[in-house]
């Protein structure tokens, strides 16, 4: 896989860049029942800042944008609803070839959030699943502490107490992934107060620099770039 550390660029641009590289590698290599296709194009992983702006999924709900504000708001094909991208914020797009990697997309999910939960453990913070909330999320009180977290019991609000610290939005297109996650560092997290996090209304966001971890992005950075780089191996 081919490492790419982009700094802070355009989000509308990188998505259009996303687009063209996997729309290019479609048409490359006609689909066969080959399960290993000799795609010469190797796998890339981008990693990038981008400045403030809000990204809405292909199901995005316009009521949870309470008030944009002056932020824009770009429209994608990624799954899931709202999110922030801004600066502070590592975010990381892999372009997999899922059919040549030999894994198949749930299993590509569990590995990228298993990669921000990593590189969370390498800062001693414990990241942590949601059942059916895609992400990694901490707990507010301990999030040092490594209990395991215990399912919600009917009725209670699954995210009590918790904070949502990555986001993880996908796109497949002929088995070949775009879009990915985002892990924040230090942040202004303002602008969350002004949109339902992905979806989800009073749901709080928190970065390293919240939890009292104060973790240069770069360095950052390169650790989620390193355990994506491992995970997303075939």
């Amino acid at each position: 896989m081919q490492l790419h550390q982009l700094g802070q660029v355009d989000y509308f641009a990188t998505y259009e860049a996303m687009q063209a590289f996997t729309e290019a590698r479609s048409r490359e290599i006609p689909e066969s029942a080959d399960p290993q296709p000799a795609d010469g194009a190797p796998d890339q992983l981008w990693i990038c800042e981008h400045p403030p702006v809000y990204t809405q999924g292909l199901a995005g709900k316009t009521d949870h944008l309470l008030s944009p504000g002056d932020i824009p708001v770009v429209q994608t094909n990624r799954g899931g609803q709202v999110t922030f991208h801004g600066p502070g914020q590592v975010v990381a797009y892999p372009l997999i070839d899922l059919k040549r990697a030999g894994y198949f997309v749930k299993e590509y999910v569990y590995r990228i959030e298993e990669a921000a939960i990593r590189t969370l453990m390498e800062y001693d913070v414990t990241g942590h699943r949601v059942a059916g909330a895609p992400g990694i999320y901490v707990r507010l009180g301990v999030p040092f502490g490594h209990a395991v977290l215990p399912p919600s019991a009917p009725g209670q609000d699954p995210f009590a107490g918790l904070g949502k610290i990555s986001a993880l939005g996908i796109k497949i297109a002929n088995h070949r992934t775009y879009h990915g996650v985002a892990l924040n560092v230090a942040m202004d997290l303002s602008p969350y107060q002004r949109i339902n996090p992905c979806g989800y209304a009073g749901l709080q966001t928190v970065d390293l620099a919240t939890l009292g971890v104060h973790a240069d992005l770069g360095d950052v950075a390169a650790r989620l770039g390193t355990h994506l780089t491992r995970l997303l191996s075939p």
